[in-house]
């Protein structure tokens, strides 16, 4: 479905009455993004090569905040604005630990740019809205219904994640916007709550809180200066026999290692994990990219422990081509 054919049910969008700044000139200020990869980038198989999702302009000189999954090895990314103007950009960096990424556009956007908010104090209950690119019929009002900790299957934990009900239909890289106008999160996922009888579509929200300390690096490195996390290239997730490898990135340490899909995590070193989180933190603690991690694996009955050399997950993705 392309973003242009569909709308927020007019019930659910925010209606300008209710706040008191200039919602239709903020609602400006978050675009559309679509983003163009190589077919034999590293993630060209996983996230595919066509990407498209929403981004917030932070700088008037054209400066965007999006979730990086979107433009990660983009060979060509475009902004969109409400009025349809398309205007080329630059992927300029992305941060593993957040999830976030910048892009900076090439030409003259000429739109608002939304203040950054302070994510950290959300409590539950908060109301908000969720806007994706294309003005007031491709927002949402929403409320903020936890604050937890958050583990992915692709060595990802955020710590204190912003989940979000009812959920936007069009959550990638869309903005998370305070009742007073201001930028809270970044939209990454949406999850689903409950059982087979009653059913919550949630969106996780990265919070805006991760983006001040990595901002200047990102700009003039396109990464955190900090040493990267190993990297094993194992996807996992949490089931009744406990953490099981769902699949492995094919070049990547963990299947060069030996290590298979099905196989069961028992623990890190000399420690026991019983959860992606914990699984993912000790994986981390064992130092740099390019340590050694020792992980302990129940196969087919038996158990055993296997050392994997890790590595940088950046050193296996396209980097940007210079504009």
């Amino acid at each position: 479905m392309e973003p242009e054919d569909w709308e927020i049910p007019e019930n659910l969008q925010p209606h300008p009455n209710d706040y008191r700044f200039d919602l239709e000139r903020t609602l400006r200020a978050v675009v559309g993004l679509r983003a163009n990869v190589p077919a034999d980038a590293f993630t060209a198989a996983t996230l595919g090569t066509e990407r498209i999702g929403n981004g917030a302009v932070i700088r008037e000189d054209g400066l965007v905040l999006t979730i990086g999954y979107l433009i990660t090895e983009a060979e060509t990314v475009w902004i969109i604005t409400a009025d349809g103007r398309a205007v080329p950009a630059h992927p300029l960096g992305f941060d593993a630990a957040s999830g976030l990424g910048l892009v900076q556009a090439l030409g003259r956007l000429d739109l608002p740019a939304l203040e950054l908010g302070d994510s950290g104090t959300l409590a539950t209950g908060t109301e908000a809205i969720m806007a994706a690119g294309g003005g007031r019929r491709h927002a949402i009002e929403t409320r903020i219904v936890n604050r937890q900790e958050f583990a992915g299957y692709w060595e990802y934990v955020l710590d204190n994640a912003i989940f979000t009900a009812p959920a936007h239909p069009f959550w990638s890289g869309s903005a998370l916007i305070s009742t007073a106008g201001k930028l809270l999160g970044t939209g990454s996922l949406i999850l689903q709550q409950g059982d087979g009888k009653r059913r919550m579509d949630m969106n996780m929200v990265v919070p805006v809180d991760c983006l001040p300390p990595v901002l200047d690096e990102l700009l003039t490195l396109g990464r955190p200066k900090a040493p990267p996390r190993p990297w094993l290239g194992l996807y996992a997730m949490e089931a009744e026999e406990g953490i099981v490898i769902g699949g492995l990135a094919e070049t990547g340490p963990a299947a060069r290692a030996g290590l298979r899909q099905g196989d069961r995590i028992i623990g890190v070193g000399d420690e026991d994990v019983s959860d992606l989180a914990a699984l993912w933190r000790k994986i981390w603690q064992a130092g740099p990219a390019g340590a050694t991690v020792l992980l302990r694996v129940g196969r087919d009955g038996s158990r055993m422990a296997v050392r994997i050399t890790s590595a940088d997950r950046q050193s296996f993705l396209r980097a940007p081509k210079l504009h």
